[in-house]
């Protein structure tokens, strides 16, 4: 066995640039209507995703060839940086409010989300912290406390703008980074007891969100209100059948369904492209996840490793939170389906982590 600088995995590679360019074309489809009478041009957010996409292409090759192990010296800095945008996002006047939230801030027309910076710097932060102290994992105090903290400082501020999907993803990547440390089997049943609790204290906690839990168990006790997302986004995903409707013939895009083009875009999939469509996509997800975990299994840095596993846990917690909440199968919470819903930050910040994700399957054993 040897380690060797080779080329980067071709089928993850592959894989996301399907995805990327599906979601290009699937923006297009699922806001044409909308941006017509909202903008007076149909290809307003088809524009949008497109350069977003170029730029995260752009990133992704820049992080493929910027050795992985140098994001060590960094990371102190950027959590810190990453922690301060935020604070500043809740200030009023700096923070930009949309639909009740403030997540993003203003960059010039650019908004920036920092909560996508935040998810790539924890998970570095996670990943160096965890392997340094791999001898002390199984100490709960000392191995795993730390992380605990710093996870529980950023979904608090995450949970403030108020994003309890964010928050909810990326407590679910460090319990993934903490299992595959090596952590005792006890203390990730506590980590997980204590994170379902704080899950329902935060629905609780907000009447909307309650309407929301109650509505995912039974959308038709109010179809015009809390019920109303879900029921739409069924009604799309069956009228698809097995073929579809066809590309650009949904009938839900035409304002049944709200956020047609974001969170709910799954469904337009399975409307115009039917089973066979939204099938592929859950497949090519579960590719990049197969690919994902065979980089961190191959790769003999335990940063890599780990930073491996926390990357590929990021695309898939994030996708299997939105197919679920799309298809019925969890409550309604706001989080983009990976390379595919339209949003910038979220877009370039993920192929950026595709791109350190390539640069260490570069430094993978072969045999």
């Amino acid at each position: 066995m040897s380690i060797r600088k080779k080329s980067p995995d071709f089928v993850l590679f592959l894989t996301v640039m399907s995805l990327l360019s599906l979601g290009v074309i699937m923006v297009l489809s699922a806001s044409e209507y909308k941006t017509l009478i909202d903008y007076n041009d149909s290809f307003y957010f088809f524009k949008r995703q497109l350069i977003w996409a170029a730029m995260g292409i752009a990133a992704m090759l820049l992080a493929l060839n910027y050795d992985y192990w140098r994001l060590k010296r960094y990371i102190g800095p950027a959590l810190i940086i990453a922690f301060v945008l935020l604070v500043l996002v809740l200030i009023p006047g700096v923070g930009r409010e949309v639909n009740g939230a403030r997540r993003w801030i203003g960059v010039g027309p650019i908004p920036f989300a920092p909560a996508e910076l935040v998810k790539l710097c924890i998970i570095v932060f996670t990943a160096y912290g965890l392997a340094r102290e791999k001898e002390r994992v199984k100490v709960f105090t000392r191995g795993v406390l730390p992380y605990l903290i710093v996870l529980a400082l950023a979904a608090g501020l995450i949970l403030l703008q108020p994003d309890l999907g964010t928050a909810m993803s990326l407590a679910g990547i460090v319990f993934v980074m903490i299992f595959a440390a090596g952590a005792r089997m006890s203390h990730l049943g506590g980590i997980g007891l204590a994170g379902v609790a704080a899950i329902g204290f935060a629905i609780v906690l907000k009447p909307y969100r309650m309407q929301r839990f109650l509505a995912f168990l039974d959308p038709w006790a109010d179809p015009q209100g809390a019920g109303f997302h879900i029921i739409q986004g069924l009604y799309a995903i069956g009228s698809g059948g097995l073929f579809g409707l066809g590309l650009g013939q949904s009938k839900q895009k035409f304002l049944y369904l709200p956020e047609s083009h974001t969170d709910f875009i799954f469904a337009i999939i399975g409307e115009e492209l039917g089973f066979i469509g939204a099938a592929l996509v859950i497949m090519l997800f579960l590719l990049f996840i197969w690919r994902g975990i065979k980089i961190a299994v191959t790769s003999q840095d335990p940063f890599a490793s780990l930073l491996a596993t926390g990357i590929t846990a990021w695309v898939g917690v994030q996708a299997i939170i939105n197919i679920g909440v799309v298809t019925g199968s969890l409550p309604v919470t706001g989080i983009p389906l990976p390379f595919i819903s339209s949003g910038g930050t979220s877009l370039l910040f993920t192929m950026i982590a595709v791109g350190i994700l390539l640069n260490i399957s570069r430094f993978t054993t072969t045999r």
